[in-house]
């Protein structure tokens, strides 16, 4: 178990530093920074890791029944963010869906923790069913415009950059949080098909993501370059496809 728990650190703290170095784009420079594009690339990882990597991993080590476990995902977290915590869009702050004020910041950090929570209970999974790195792709993938979101709402609040750094270190190290409750779980429940239902309840929540939150923004904000979008979207999903092909562990 120390390999594992090695290997979750090792990629908490990389999933930390994405979380900062998105957030340092907009702390550190002035201009505003267009997500669409990466939100689409991000819409096709979460895909991608879902159904090339998570869903095959949960079949082969719970069979039939984890699947059960995938709309449960999706409707926990539905549940969680329109009628338990605030939900934020990944939208810029004067985004007419925004409601102003200095509570949003907060509110904004809590709904996007709770979602890296269950990311670095992905995680957690992931690494012990052996696929761990592409769960950190598609997490980092998705940390760095959400960062870039929340960094911009704190910055529209007038918090300074210490602050707003320190919120996004925060937010980030929900991961190896979320990980750490996986593992205690796993140890006190002590049973053997924990971990690939929790693949599956994980991978629910990731299709909850990319279909509630980052598609959703790609269609309306992208209408400019649809041509671009579609591509970045059919490359991550290409990205996750071929690391399945290449690291996969579907086949053993």
């Amino acid at each position: 178990m120390s390999s594992v728990v090695a290997e979750v650190l090792l990629y908490s703290c990389i999933v930390v530093v994405s979380a900062l170095a998105g957030a340092a784009v907009v702390v550190f420079n002035e201009r505003s920074t267009r997500l669409v594009t990466f939100l689409a690339f991000a819409a096709g990882v979460m895909f991608g890791a879902a159904f090339f990597h998570m869903l095959p991993e949960a079949y082969e080590g719970g069979g039939w029944w984890a699947f059960a476990l995938v709309p449960l995902g999706f409707l926990f977290v539905l549940v969680l963010e329109r009628y338990l915590v605030a939900h934020t869009c990944e939208e810029p702050p004067d985004c007419a869906e925004h409601v102003h004020g200095h509570a949003l910041g907060l509110s904004a950090f809590l709904g996007l923790s709770t979602h890296t929570l269950f990311d670095g209970i992905a995680l957690g999974s992931s690494v012990k069913e052996g696929v761990g790195a592409m769960a950190l792709l598609a997490i980092t993938a998705h940390k760095i415009p959400s960062s870039l979101s929340l960094a911009s709402i704190l910055q529209a609040e007038g918090k300074k950059r210490r602050t707003i750094l320190a919120y996004t270190a925060l937010y980030g190290a929900m991961v190896p949080v979320g990980a750490l409750l996986y593992f205690g779980f796993d140890a006190v429940l002590r049973f053997e098909s924990l971990a690939p239902k929790a693949l599956a309840f994980s991978a629910g929540t990731f299709l909850y993501i990319a279909v509630s939150d980052l598609l959703p923004h790609v269609n309306k904000h992208g209408r400019d370059k649809p041509g671009r979008n579609l591509v970045a979207l059919a490359a991550g999903l290409l990205v996750m496809f071929v690391l399945a092909r290449l690291f996969g562990h579907t086949e053993h």
